[in-house]
């Protein structure tokens, strides 16, 4: 399978069917699209491994409505590249995965509970998925840089994903 052409959202769509069918994993489709999503909005995130997470999770929850709600979901958002996508930021800052799924399963669990209608529900859902999510974007890693003929995905391949 060729996943070289295309729009960015095809491309990381084609990757993340790609590896489900090898994880032997099916992610929903409200989920699949969130991920290909996400992972075109952080494509220029450069700053994302010198985040404090935590530190970002309490500032959300002290912002006033749809800003916090804004906060909490890009916490939950990088905390799922991090887990996922980018392990070394993690090792190289000695923090495990788990503590970034703790921390990015909270923010979209609050999303889910502060929230009404198809938003907060699949927040909820994104929530309860968490551990598939993180999955998917680890098999992602060796799936891109097969695709490539080269290293694994990195912020600046997403970047140039992100251009596409």
């Amino acid at each position: 399978m060729d996943v070289r052409t295309g729009t960015a959202a095809q491309l990381w769509q084609s990757s993340l069917v790609h590896v489900q069918q090898r994880l032997h994993l099916r992610l929903s489709e409200n989920q699949e699209s969130y991920l290909v999503f996400l992972l075109i909005r952080h494509a220029r995130d450069v700053a994302l491994g010198g985040r404090t997470m935590a530190l970002e999770l309490l500032q959300a929850l002290e912002a006033p409505g749809g800003v916090g709600d804004d906060r909490l979901r890009d916490v939950g958002d990088r905390c799922l590249l991090l887990a996922g996508l980018f392990p070394g930021l993690r090792h190289r800052r000695h923090v495990d995965a788990v503590y970034y799924q703790h921390l990015g399963r909270t923010a979209y669990g609050l999303l889910g509970e502060r929230g009404q209608g198809g938003l907060a529900r699949l927040y909820a859902e994104l929530a309860c998925a968490y551990g598939d999510l993180v999955r998917v974007l680890l098999g992602l890693r060796g799936e891109t840089g097969a695709a490539a003929g080269a290293a694994p995905v990195t912020l600046r391949d997403m970047a140039v994903l992100g251009n596409a």
